[in-house]
């Protein structure tokens, strides 16, 4: 008896907020199961993957000629093969060639003097250690069909000439 004392007692804020109670938690346990119909499955078994034709690998342009770059400040890119080369802290196989004590008998160009800068830009005796995955900017070129075709011309295009040319 005195449970039903207590609820004839409540007085009508009281019943709003355990009305309200009951609504949030009826809302919540059916978008709870909504959202477990949404969720994709976590555990047990695995569908089966579809298997297809791989596509080929592309033919790398290895003529050794430099392409001409598409914009100011462009890393050139990589005209030969660079499959096998080792890459690592301990190791970089493209300053055998590029750096600049070994150019003259390589043939290759030197990389470029920023290589050699800090971040402060001080001038320092070996390659910056920012600039030595050379393959973080540097990329080789690939024989493939660009994903977005370029509409990019060049200033001398477009028909503006260079400064002084007057």
């Amino acid at each position: 008896m005195r449970s039903q004392d207590r609820l004839r007692r409540l007085k009508r804020p009281e019943w709003m907020v355990v009305a309200i109670g009951l609504a949030l938690f009826a809302a919540t346990t059916a978008i709870a199961q909504v959202v477990q119909q949404m969720v994709p499955q976590l555990e047990g078994p695995t569908p089966q993957m579809e298997t297809g034709a791989a596509a080929t690998l592309p033919k790398w342009v290895v003529d050794d000629k430099r392409k001409m770059r598409a914009y100011p400040d462009q890393p050139p890119i990589i005209p030969h093969s660079i499959e096998g080369y080792q890459l690592s802290v301990n190791t970089n196989r493209c300053l055998s060639c590029h750096k600049r004590e070994f150019t003259q008998d390589s043939g290759a160009p030197m990389i470029s003097v920023t290589h050699y800068m800090t971040r402060d830009g001080q001038m320092i005796a070996d390659v910056s250690p920012r600039r030595y995955f050379c393959t973080a900017c540097h990329v080789p070129q690939a024989d493939v069909r660009p994903l977005v075709d370029n509409g990019f011309k060049d200033m001398s295009e477009l028909g503006v000439k260079p400064a002084g040319s007057e």
